[in-house]
């Protein structure tokens, strides 16, 4: 199948480059990078590599960059995506492995993570472990992971679930509305890499997010019950 990679990226301009061409060698053949109104050359960086650039004029939020991803790759005519994070987490070859999965286009396919062996950051196994419980609990499904940003998306269905979150509450927000839609949401184990911790950039913060994603269930359970 055609794979269109979505990075949504802020202050990313020392790694994105790397992610992008190791995107289009792995095989991908669209790679669109969101530039969330970076003030660094996460813009010029990512065009250079071969991406497609979209960028937002100030910073919105990784959920809003997700959207702008998406909507340029409807516009596209793109039908499936993958989306990675512009850290240099994921594998290229993770990324095209879940864009090939043999999960029916219309499913949501969520990575998995295994994030004590890949020595993920004490505070964000905790945060994770809470957020999968919510969601599991309220979808009544088994969820391992629910903070992973790679993901396979339907590109219209996603765009089409009145999704009302712009930061990283988003991605757990489409898992929700995925479940109560009855989609097939496709569970994958994937391989992710976390740089020494002085290396590591990250964005997420994980008290204040997780209080959003816990937030952002209870209120997409609320429009539920009173829609």
């Amino acid at each position: 199948m055609t794979v269109v990679a979505i990075v949504p990226a802020f202050q990313a301009g020392p790694t994105v480059g790397a992610v992008v061409r190791d995107l289009l060698l792995a095989g991908a053949e669209t790679v669109i990078v969101v530039d969330d109104g970076s003030t660094d050359d996460t813009a010029v960086e990512a065009r250079a590599a071969g991406a497609e650039v979209v960028s937002h004029p100030v910073n919105r939020g990784k959920g809003a960059a997700l959207l702008t991803g998406l909507e340029a790759a409807r516009r596209a005519g793109k039908t499936v995506v993958v989306t990675v994070d512009a850290d240099g987490q994921h594998p290229a070859s993770e990324a095209l492995r879940l864009a090939r999965d043999p999960a029916p286009d219309h499913a949501l396919v969520l990575g998995v993570r295994d994030l004590v062996q890949a020595g993920a950051p004490r505070a964000n196994q905790i945060s994770n472990g809470i957020s999968n419980a919510f969601l599991s609990l309220f979808t009544r499904r088994r969820l391992a992971d629910t903070q992973c940003g790679l993901r396979r998306y339907p590109v219209t269905r996603t765009l089409g679930l009145d999704l009302r979150s712009t930061g990283y509450e988003l991605e757990a927000e489409v898992v929700m509305r995925a479940a109560q839609a009855h989609w097939p949401i496709v569970q994958v184990p994937v391989r992710v890499v976390y740089p020494p911790a002085g290396e590591r950039t990250t964005h997420f913060h994980s008290v204040k997010d997780p209080t959003r994603i816990v937030l952002r269930v209870l209120g997409t359970q609320l429009l539920r019950r009173h829609g």
